[in-house]
């Protein structure tokens, strides 16, 4: 049997678990193929630091694809993350239009939390980001980025099951089949995803407990566990699921280490066992 390849495009931060430095060990780690086009190349995340370098790689982005054009390379799926222009959004669309007719396209729209935008992004920004999540297969937001992309006000939680619906059925009559929702609580104490199916109106959701503080670099762990489950064959419930259970054991290892936050959290040690429940949960 071919080996499934998925493309990430994401940004990369040399220091830090994040974007990139998350997505290619955890789906290749699951014995999926993993390429990749950069979107620029920080010398650390941003949460947290200062000084960090940055490196623009919009201009590297349509001749990579141009390249890989003329080697008649193909995809299973495309992973979008963290976009950081406008311009740059315009270019990505054109890589799922080129290459994902036959790819499964998979978009985490990463630009606020919170009930706020990331710096630098402004809600037009998530009228553009709307406008390629609507393209995707499978979209992965949290609460926040999905009120911006539906033009609607951020809401405090708890949520009602009829809340969380709603935003999921909206985006996907925006166009995308099925909708994971991360952030998603009812009760304090609780906290997790729901997922939507369009096409058969399926619904799901998963709780963990809370766990106290801000881990940067979770949302990335999670949509990369996503992928990473769904391109071995999960259901999008079990996928979601999954995830859930990944970034939760990871956050827990870093929290007991009483490691440095910013530094992202201990996916590392649980590679393993991510891949063993990929595999064998029926």
């Amino acid at each position: 049997m071919a080996k499934k390849r998925v493309l990430a495009i994401h940004d990369v931060s040399c220091f830090g678990r994040c974007s990139l430095t998350v997505a290619l060990p955890i789906i290749s780690a699951t014995g999926v193929e993993c390429t990749v086009i950069p979107t620029a190349v920080l010398s650390t995340h941003t949460g947290g630091f200062t000084g960090y370098t940055f490196r623009d790689m919009t201009d590297d982005i349509e001749p990579i694809v141009d390249h890989w054009e003329s080697l008649g390379l193909g995809f299973d799926a495309i992973y979008t993350g963290y976009l950081g222009s406008a311009r740059q959004i315009d270019i990505v669309k054109d890589v799922v239009r080129r290459f994902g007719k036959d790819a499964m396209f998979i978009a985490d729209p990463a630009m606020a939390d919170n009930g706020k935008m990331y710096p630098l992004f402004d809600m037009e920004f998530a009228e553009r980001m709307g406008s390629l999540c609507a393209m995707a297969d499978i979209v992965v937001p949290n609460i926040t980025e999905a009120c911006f992309m539906l033009g609607r006000e951020y809401k405090e939680g708890p949520y009602t099951p009829e809340y969380i619906l709603d935003l999921m059925k909206a985006l996907a009559e925006k166009g995308s089949k099925k909708v994971v929702l991360t952030g998603v609580y009812f009760e304090e104490g609780k906290l997790g995803a729901a997922t939507y199916d369009s096409e058969t109106s399926k619904t799901s959701y998963t709780f963990r407990d809370v766990i106290p503080g801000y881990y940067h670099g979770t949302g990335d762990v999670y949509a990369s566990a996503l992928v990473a489950a769904v391109m071995n064959g999960r259901s999008l419930e079990d996928a979601a699921s999954i995830a859930v259970d990944f970034t939760v054991g990871s956050i827990l290892r870093t929290r007991a280490s009483g490691a440095d936050i910013r530094f992202g959290v201990d996916f590392e040690e649980g590679l393993f066992d991510l891949t063993k429940e990929i595999t064998c949960r029926n």
